[in-house]
């Protein structure tokens, strides 16, 4: 008996090894965003955003800390920090224009290997890029429903955060850019909604699972890291059928011009698509692209996940596709306990793997088109929780962030001013910038950077119109939309604010 066209879809649809496709198939908007009206983005270049999430909640009082001495400098840091300090000649030297001397982590300029076969010169960590003015430091960035001061924190009625210090909440904030509640679309999504994508490839992909960041978006790519080559990412087979066998069925299973499909069959549908969308993603990645020098990545999943990036986008330079958004991440932030060892190695991971993502980027003459940031859930509590060495530190709020690339303008901090008439805030548990002043005080930093304001200067960079931003970042124009305040955002050097 032949087959139906859905008893076929059934069969097929149990032994799709299609692994690499987003996973929100329950999210049918996503099907037909190409229906939504989009604009092209401006300056008419690919240009790539990587956002690398720090999951877990990554300590940002001891990734940037104050050397030069007087008023919250590293007598201040020492004071308050415990059993979590790091000594002052650990640090490494970054001198802050108009601030003052810094140091960051000593992690995040250990030398790793020198690459094998390659002409590399010997990989600095990340440290060196502030001397060569390609990383900045967005300083006490942090989820935000509108601006908010000590006064106002403490106001039971004034708005603030939806389930502030929740790990899953923050994590949502901070990839949906929505802070009065929850949210079912990711600011990345919400791009690739209003910003015209050319050729097969999607605009967003993940290489770090389902996240709620492309969600959203038209049919965004999950794939696996670069363990796995491009041209054996998506391998669909039918009961051990070889995909070149069965592909006319495939395309006559999706082709629009079919027969359509009884209703009710929205899953049915949303299968049809992320089937197509495999088939039409497959037939880019059939060349296997490679980056010039694959030694120079390290083995670790933060490493192996920039390398699948950069080959994404030296494939991308050769298709019709203009501009992409990555997702990455590096986990194991949540630092409750012995963290002085595990942040270490954390920020080890992190310096080498963006330091070779961004010497393999700039090597291949697209330094200027790729701009990496970080974003994670909050900062962690200045007083520590615990002496000794299983002291750690609990959820906090305001956080520092990364930016790098080639388009940077950078060796500088960026941000909105605290009380103290600078970007970086008061290191005093109980001062002008925490949460509290009493005796339950933690130093908990307010930010006064949003997320919204860190996010929308990189959306603009990236070609989303101003007429978009209201609907990528809600809220924006009602609560941030300030010339003073967007001007300080400005590391990237080509924004134009409101």
């Amino acid at each position: 008996m032949k087959e139906s066209r859905r008893e076929f879809l059934k069969k097929a649809g149990g032994a799709i090894g299609v692994t690499t496709l987003a996973s929100q198939t329950g999210y049918f908007g996503m099907i037909d965003a190409f229906a939504k009206i989009r604009i092209k983005a401006s300056p008419q270049i690919k240009r790539s955003l990587v956002m690398i999430f720090l999951a877990g909640g990554n300590d940002g009082n001891n990734t940037v800390v104050p050397k030069h001495s007087g008023d919250n400098g590293f007598s201040t840091y020492a004071a308050g920090r415990g059993d979590l300090i790091i000594p002052y000649n650990n640090l490494l030297d970054i001198n802050v224009p108009g601030i003052g001397q810094f140091g960051l982590h000593p992690s995040l300029g250990v030398l790793p290997r020198i690459p094998s076969n390659c002409n590399s010169s010997v990989n600095n960590g990340i440290h060196e890029l502030w001397d060569l003015g390609k990383m900045a430091i967005v300083t006490n960035v942090g989820t935000l429903v509108k601006p908010t001061t000590q006064t106002q924190y403490i106001d039971p009625a004034y708005p603030k955060p939806y389930q502030l210090f929740s790990h899953a909440d923050q994590i949502e904030q901070h990839q949906s850019a929505f802070s009065n509640g929850t949210d079912y679309k990711g600011w990345g999504g919400r791009i690739s909604e209003k910003v015209i994508n050319e050729g097969n490839l999607p605009m967003l992909t993940s290489i770090a699972g389902s996240q709620l960041f492309i969600t959203g978006g038209a049919n965004p790519l999950v794939v696996s890291d670069a363990t796995t080559g491009l041209n054996t990412l998506f391998m669909l087979d039918h009961s051990g059928t070889p995909y070149s066998s069965i592909d006319p069925a495939f395309r006559g299973l999706v082709n629009p011009t079919a027969t359509p499909i009884p209703t009710p069959a929205k899953f049915v549908t949303a299968a049809n698509a992320i089937t197509n969308n495999a088939l039409l993603a497959q037939a880019e990645f059939n060349g296997n692209y490679e980056v010039n020098c694959p030694d120079r990545f390290p083995q670790t999943g933060i490493g192996q996940q920039l390398k699948q990036v950069a080959r994404l986008i030296k494939l991308s330079q050769s298709l019709p596709s203009s501009h992409k958004i990555y997702f990455c991440q590096l986990g194991g932030f949540d630092t409750h306990n012995s963290q002085l060892i595990q942040h270490s190695s954390l920020l080890y991971q992190l310096s080498q793997a963006v330091r070779a993502f961004y010497d393999e980027i700039d090597e291949t003459g697209l330094g200027n088109t790729v701009t990496t940031f970080t974003m994670s859930d909050f900062n962690r509590t200045f007083s520590p929780n615990s002496n000794g060495s299983s002291a750690g530190s609990d959820h906090a709020w305001g956080n520092h962030q990364f930016v790098i690339g080639g388009a940077v303008d950078g060796g500088k901090f960026y941000g909105i001013n605290t009380p103290n008439r600078t970007p970086f805030p008061t290191l005093t548990v109980g001062g002008e910038c925490d949460i509290e002043t009493g005796p339950g005080a933690r130093g908990r930093w307010i930010p006064t950077t949003s997320v919204q304001e860190y996010a929308a200067a990189l959306a603009r960079w990236f070609g989303l119109p101003a007429s978009e931003i209201d609907y990528v970042f809600p809220n924006y124009s009602i609560n941030f939309n300030d010339p003073a305040r967007c001007g300080k955002l400005n590391f990237l050097g080509t924004q134009s604010c409101p």
